[in-house]
C-alpha cells in the first residue's frame, strides 16, 4: 500500500498559507505545480496515475449507464445541475466559495473517500465502487460533477476567474487531472445544451382520445374554389380535426380556376386509368398533391370535366363530371394504399361515394372504412333520367330501385342514392334535421329521411377564428376586442359610410345584408317592406349577387334613397368584412337554412343578428328577453313580410332608446364561443362511436 501512504502523505502537507501562495505565483509556476506532484505519484506508481486519469471518464461512463443518459449529457447534468448531488457541501454544512480550504480542515472526514480512490491500484474497482456504491463515490464524483463549495476546483468550472482552478490544483493534484477531463471537453458539453430542450419540449400536444383517419370527399374548399358554406365548412373542420388527433386527407377536383398560387405548388402523385361508364369507357385518373396546415389536399385532375372555369355550370354537364369525381376519388385512395377510418362525404356531388364503395370497391381494402353524408342543402340533389345517370356511374342495376337511387319512377336521385347506402347521415344544425323529415322543408325526400331517422344526426358549424377575429382582421379599417369594441365600432361605422358614400352619422342605424339573392334566403320579404324600413334614422348595406329580379330591385332603392342606401351587386371578401365591423346589426330572413355563417361571423364582430328562427339560426341565435335582459339577437318565426318589419322595428326602438342594454348584448355576442372547436369535437365522437 505504498500509494495509500504517498497520497496521504502529500495531501496532509498542504496547508492555507500554502493554498495562498499559489494564488500570487504566475501562469508557468501554477503549470508545473500541477505537473510536479502527478510526476512524483507516477514514479513511485505507475499504475496510481492511470487511477487518477482513466478512473472519472469510467466513474461517469458507468454512471451514464446507470442512468441511462448518454455519456455527454451526464456530463451537462453534472456542470449545469449542482443540486442533484452534493453529498460534500452537506458535509460542509454549504460553506460560502470564498473559503473553501477551510471547509477541508473544518471536515476532514469528507476527504476521506477521495482517499478510497486511489487505495484501489485497479482502475475498474473504482468504476465499480462508484456503480454499486453510489454513496462511497458521491465524493469522486463532485470532484467532476458537482460545483462544490468545499472544492475551489469545480469552481473553475463555472466561474471565469483563472486563480482558483490552479490553487485547486496545486492542493489537490488528482482533483486537478479531473479539471482537465472536464475543460479539454467542452465540444461534449454543447451538444448536450441544444438537446436537453428538446427533450423537455416533446409532448407538446396530448390528446384525449385515439387517432383516426378520415377522407372529406367534396366539391369545394377554401381558399381553392368556394361558391358558399360548403366551401368555409371542408377547409376549416379538416383544420378543427388535426387538433383533435385525427389524420385527415381533403380530395376535390382540380378545376380550371383554382388559383395559380396554388397550382404551382401542386406536387404529383400519380396517375392510372378507371373504367366509368357502363359500356366499359375509361377516363384519365391524376392526383395532384397539396399539403397546408396539417391537412394533406388531393386533387382529382382530369382535363375533359375540369376544365370549365366554374365548379357548376348546368345539370347536363355536371352529373356526368360528378359521377366520375366520386368514383374517381375511391379509386385515388386504392391507388396511394391509403385506407381510412371514415370516409367523410358533402352533398350531393359526393353522394354516390358510398354507394361505390358498397358495390364495386366492395372487394377492396377500403370495404373497412365507414360512411358519413353531410347534407348542407337538401334542395340541391342531382336528379336526372335513370338512363343518363346510368351510363356514367357504371353502377348494377339492382341499386336502381325505390329505396335506393330511383325517384319519381323515372328519375334518379344520387343524394338520395348517398343517404341509402351511408352509415351515418349528418346536416349542419340539429333544428335542421328535424325540419327536413317534414314535407314543408323535405323536399320530396322527407319520407325517405324519416325512415332513416335513425342514422340523422345534427352538428351545427362554426366559424374559423383564424380567418373571422375583429382584433386581428387585416381587412378592418380600425381592429377592436371586446374590450374596446363599443368605440372602435363606431370609427369601422363612419369609415364604412364614407367608402360607400353613405351619409356619415354615427346616430344612423346601419343593417348589413350579406347573402345570395334568391327567395331561399328571404329576399322576397325584405324587398316588399324596404320603404317602410327606410326613414332618416336608417341605413341599409347590400352585399352579394343572384337573381336578377333582386339584383335590379337593390339598384333601385339605391337610387330613390341616395346616400341612406348602397347596393353591393357583387361578392368582395374585404368589404365583407368590413360590412360585419361596420353594421349595427345584420338580416338574415331566411325561409330555411341549414346551418348559416353569416349570424355567426357578425355576432363574433358585434353586429346583432335578426333572423327568421329556423335550422341553424334557431339553433345559434337566442331572441332578445327583455325581462332577463339575456339573448343575443332578434327573431321573428312565420314566414311573412310583417313579422320581418316587426323583429327589425324591434331592434331600432331597443338600440335608441335602451343603448347601454344593445352594448351589453354586443358584448355578450363577442364573448360567445362560436368556433370549430366543439363542433370538431362533436365529430370526432361520432368517428369514433363507428369505428370503436
Amino acid at each position: 500500500m505504498v500509494k495509500k501512504d504517498t497520497a496521504k502523505t502529500g495531501r496532509k502537507s498542504k496547508t492555507p498559507a500554502t493554498a495562498a501562495a499559489a494564488k500570487r505565483k504566475t501562469q508557468a509556476a501554477k503549470k508545473s505545480k500541477v505537473e510536479e506532484p502527478i510526476e512524483e505519484i507516477k514514479a513511485q506508481d505507475p499504475n496510481a496515475a492511470e487511477v487518477i486519469v482513466e478512473a472519472p471518464p469510467k466513474a461517469k461512463r458507468k454512471k451514464a449507464v446507470q442512468k441511462g443518459l448518454p455519456e455527454t449529457a451526464h456530463k451537462e447534468a453534472a456542470a449545469e445541475e449542482p443540486k442533484a448531488i452534493e453529498p460534500v457541501e452537506a458535509a460542509a454544512e454549504e460553506p460560502t466559495a470564498i473559503e473553501p480550504v477551510e471547509a477541508v480542515t473544518e471536515e476532514p472526514k469528507a476527504i476521506e473517500p477521495v482517499e478510497a480512490v486511489t487505495e484501489e491500484p485497479k482502475a475498474a474497482e473504482p468504476v465499480e465502487a462508484v456503480a454499486e456504491e453510489p454513496k462511497a463515490a458521491e465524493p469522486v464524483e463532485a470532484a467532476v460533477e458537482e460545483p462544490s463549495a468545499t472544492e475551489p476546483v469545480e469552481a473553475a468550472v463555472e466561474e471565469p476567474s483563472a486563480a482558483e482552478p490552479v490553487e485547486a490544483a496545486a492542493e489537490e493534484p488528482k482533483a486537478a487531472e479531473l479539471v482537465e477531463v472536464v475543460v479539454e471537453e467542452p465540444s461534449e458539453v454543447e451538444p448536450v445544451d441544444v438537446a436537453m430542450p428538446v427533450e423537455e419540449a416533446a409532448p407538446q400536444e396530448v390528446y384525449m382520445s385515439p387517432r383516426r383517419s378520415v377522407a372529406f370527399i367534396g366539391s369545394e374548399c377554401y381558399p381553392f374554389v368556394k361558391t358558399g358554406g360548403l366551401g368555409d365548412v371542408m377547409y376549416a373542420l379538416p383544420k378543427a380535426l388535426v387538433k383533435q388527433n385525427c389524420d385527415v386527407k381533403v380530395i376535390l377536383p382540380r378545376y380550371k380556376c383554382i388559383p395559380w398560387e396554388y397550382q404551382e405548388k401542386m406536387i404529383y402523385r400519380g396517375s392510372f386509368e378507371m373504367d366509368l361508364c357502363a359500356d366499359g369507357r375509361s377516363f384519365y385518373v391524376g392526383i395532384m398533391e397539396y399539403v397546408w396546415d396539417g391537412v394533406v389536399y388531393d386533387f382529382i385532375d382530369n382535363e375533359e370535366f375540369f376544365s370549365n372555369g366554374n365548379p357548376y355550370t348546368n345539370l347536363i354537364d355536371d352529373i356526368p363530371k360528378y359521377c366520375y369525381f366520386a368514383k374517381a376519388a375511391l379509386a385515388a385512395l386504392n391507388y396511394m394504399d391509403w385506407v381510412p377510418n371514415i370516409i367523410h362525404c358533402h352533398d350531393w356531388q359526393a353522394a354516390l361515394v358510398p354507394v361505390y364503395l358498397r358495390t364495386l370497391f366492395a372487394n377492396t381494402k377500403l370495404t373497412t372504412a365507414k360512411t358519413i353524408l353531410t347534407i348542407h342543402n337538401l334542395r340541391f340533389q342531382g336528379i336526372y333520367n335513370i338512363p343518363t345517370i346510368h351510363y356514367w356511374s357504371g353502377l348494377p342495376d339492382y341499386v336502381f330501385n325505390k329505396d335506393a337511387l330511383t325517384t319519381n319512377w323515372t328519375d334518379a336521385n344520387m343524394l338520395k342514392g348517398g343517404l341509402t347506402y351511408s352509415n351515418v347521415i349528418t346536416t349542419v344544425s340539429q333544428t335542421y334535421a328535424g325540419e327536413i323529415q317534414s314535407p314543408y322543408y323535405g323536399e320530396g325526400l322527407d319520407a325517405h329521411l324519416r325512415y332513416h331517422s335513425s342514422k340523422l344526426r345534427g352538428i351545427v358549424n362554426g366559424i374559423d377564428y383564424d380567418i373571422w377575429n375583429p382584433d386581428t382582421d387585416t381587412r378592418l379599417h380600425v381592429n377592436y376586442n371586446i374590450t374596446n369594441v363599443l368605440d372602435k365600432k363606431k370609427e369601422n361605422k363612419r369609415r364604412l359610410q364614407e367608402e360607400l358614400g353613405l351619409v356619415q352619422d354615427d346616430h344612423k342605424f346601419v343593417i348589413g345584408l350579406i347573402s345570395r339573392l334568391t327567395n331561399q334566403k328571404g329576399l322576397d320579404l325584405l324587398n316588399a317592406i324596404i320603404p317602410q324600413v327606410m326613414d332618416e334614422h336608417t341605413q341599409i348595406v347590400v352585399l352579394g349577387t343572384g337573381d336578377w329580379v333582386y339584383e335590379n330591385s337593390f339598384r333601385y332603392y339605391e337610387g330613390a334613397y341616395k346616400g341612406n342606401v348602397c347596393s353591393n351587386i357583387m361578392y368582395d371578401e374585404t368589404r365583407a368584412h368590413r360590412i360585419y365591423a361596420g353594421a349595427d346589426a345584420l338580416l338574415v330572413p331566411s325561409q330555411f337554412e341549414p346551418c348559416g355563417l353569416t349570424q355567426l361571423i357578425a355576432m363574433h364582430y358585434g353586429t346583432i343578428p335578426i333572423v327568421r328562427e329556423t335550422g341553424g339560426l334557431r339553433d345559434t341565435v337566442e331572441p332578445y328577453n327583455m325581462h332577463f335582459n339575456s339573448g343575443n339577437g332578434f327573431t321573428f318565426d312565420r314566414y311573412d313580410a310583417g313579422l320581418l318589419l316587426d323583429a327589425i322595428n324591434r331592434a331600432k326602438t331597443f338600440y335608441f332608446e335602451n343603448r347601454w342594454c344593445w352594448d351589453e348584448m354586443v358584448q355578450r355576442d363577442m364573448d360567445k364561443d362560436l368556433s370549430w372547436e366543439n363542433s370538431a369535437k362533436q365529430y370526432k365522437d361520432l368517428y369514433l362511436e363507428l369505428t370503436w
